[in-house]
């Protein structure tokens, strides 16, 4: 450990952690108050269809998490942390601020300017988190935890706030206090490099490539000018979403060939590492996949099929953030206490409990159809249970994920890596899609109503496909969400305990890494 990472310390941790902390905190308050409105925006003030509101809510929130490869990217190469993590606070202000337009070209102008602006932003600050330890830093995955909690003290405040404001006052108002919510974040980690608590960290790698021109601008200048220009580009695929499949392909050709590309060019210590990294990716693609039915169909199963009491659909958003408030300091100190003890599970086994607990997490929102009402309407208690379960599950797997791609990958090629692991969002997103809209009632058959997945949702909901009477539509509504919630959560459970099985080999790739 050197002695600047230990005099330049605040409850034991690096100065410049804080900082980043407060910055990503209200960075996350203005990400997750307008996703808690958006799904419900659109189906109840501009009158979207649910397949159609769907679909753009997961283009939008699958892009948000492909251009932090190119974020990454540019930072590595060009630009350094700083100016990139500065960057993506404007665009994503101006996002949550054109939001109160009510028109076509500002609504998809606004979801693209958050999707670039989130390229360059979220890569590069959890690297920076990353960046403030030595190698070797046994407070790397604690530092993490601690950063994690700020992302969703910022997750649970906003949709409770940003919800409340916008059925008081109106829409626009709720997604203006996330736009306020973005410049506090920008505020604070400016105050972070005006006090040097970064130690020089972050700045631009080359200043002799930075400097260089081409048509009359510097790097820094290209790079505003081109994400700019890109905002209308990523308006027009989050509109004509039908087609990001095609998005999904040239994402995958380019992530690959670059990966292969680096697995060829280091040694064979960082070839079985890179292999891990990419096998973590695919694992949280799989984890995201069925977590983030919270944004879209979780959302709309609450308002619909649920008996809620002292929140709205918008604000049960902040139950997971919430519950990571109350578990993070327990689990970044259970995390200590077993190291301790020589006793803390390796990552890989990590990653598989995450799984099981998430998959186990949806089989209780799946269970609570067995405590329905005449209304077709559920308790609420047990959206809570089935939250803190899955809630359980990330913990296990998300921040321990990004301390080990610190670990794992090439030095040279950090950011690019976190900008992969962060695309497993961008592929969980796209299927988490296509899985929501599985739970839409259409006249085609559902799959899930027969056969052994039939079976699984008849066993743990109680229920069958068969309705009659007065509230038919909405039992059909709500058998739609219980059986997919079932099938999946079954389905993710068995995939968390393959994983655990496993991890043995896994271990063996990481070479030392814990």
């Amino acid at each position: 450990m050197t002695s600047s990472t230990v005099s330049e310390t605040r409850f034991g941790h690096p100065k410049g952690l804080f900082y980043l902390f407060f910055a990503e905190l209200w960075e996350r308050f203005s990400f997750y108050g307008m996703k808690a409105l958006l799904i419900l925006y659109m189906t109840k003030q501009l009158l979207f269809s649910d397949d159609m509101s769907i679909g753009i809510f997961a283009a939008y929130m699958s892009l948000v998490y492909v251009t932090p490869v190119l974020g990454g990217i540019i930072a590595d190469h060009y630009i350094g942390y700083r100016k990139a993590i500065f960057l993506g606070g404007v665009l994503m202000a101006l996002g949550h601020f054109f939001l109160t337009i009510e028109l076509p070209v500002f609504f998809y102008g606004s979801l693209a300017l958050i999707i670039v602006g989130n390229g360059f932003f979220k890569p590069n600050i959890s690297t920076f988190v990353g960046a403030l330890y030595d190698e070797q830093d046994k407070r790397r995955d604690s530092g993490f935890t601690i950063f994690y909690m700020g992302i969703n003290i910022g997750g649970a405040v906003a949709p409770l706030l940003c919800a409340w404001f916008a059925e008081v006052y109106g829409w626009h108002y709720g997604f203006m206090l996330a736009g306020i919510g973005m410049m506090l974040g920008l505020f604070f980690f400016y105050r972070g490099t005006q006090k040097n608590v970064f130690q020089g960290k972050g700045n631009v790698p080359d200043q002799k490539i930075y400097d260089k021109r081409f048509l009359g601008m510097n790097k820094g200048q290209l790079v505003w000018l081109s994400a700019f220009l890109a905002v209308p580009i990523f308006a027009m695929i989050v509109r004509f979403n039908e087609y990001e499949h095609y998005i999904v392909w040239i994402a995958t050709i380019a992530i690959t060939g670059m990966m292969i590309y680096i697995y060829r060019s280091v040694g064979s210590i960082a070839k079985r590492r890179l292999l891990v990294t990419a096998y973590f990716t695919i694992l949280m693609a799989l984890f995201w996949a069925i977590f983030e039915q919270a944004g879209s169909s979780l959302t709309l199963f609450a308002d619909r099929n649920i008996n809620l009491v002292g929140m709205n659909a918008a604000q049960t958003n902040s139950i997971n953030s919430g519950f990571i408030i109350l578990l993070a300091i327990p689990f970044s100190w259970l995390w200590t206490v077993l190291i301790q003890r020589n006793k803390n599970p390796n990552s890989a086994i990590k990653a598989g409990l995450g799984l099981f607990f998430l998959g186990m997490g949806f089989i209780v929102f799946a269970m609570s159809a067995n405590s329905v009402d005449a209304f077709a309407k559920t308790p609420m208690w047990y959206l809570f249970v089935g939250y803190f379960i899955l809630t359980v599950g990330e913990l296990c797997i998300s921040p321990i994920g990004l301390s080990k791609m610190t670990e794992l990958s090439p030095k040279k090629y950090l950011a690019f890596i976190m900008g992969v692991f962060f695309s497993a969002s961008f592929y969980g997103h796209f299927f988490a899609g296509k899985i929501a809209k599985l739970t839409t009632v259409s006249e085609e058959e559902n799959v899930f109503a027969s056969g052994i997945f039939g079976q699984i949702t008849e066993t743990i909901t109680g229920l069958t496909s068969n309705f009659t009477g007065s509230n038919q539509a909405a039992f059909e509504q709500l058998y739609q969400y219980v059986s997919v919630y079932a099938v999946f959560g079954v389905l993710t459970a068995g995939i968390g305990i393959l994983v655990m099985l496993i991890s043995p080999f896994i271990k063996k790739l990481m070479s030392g890494v814990h």
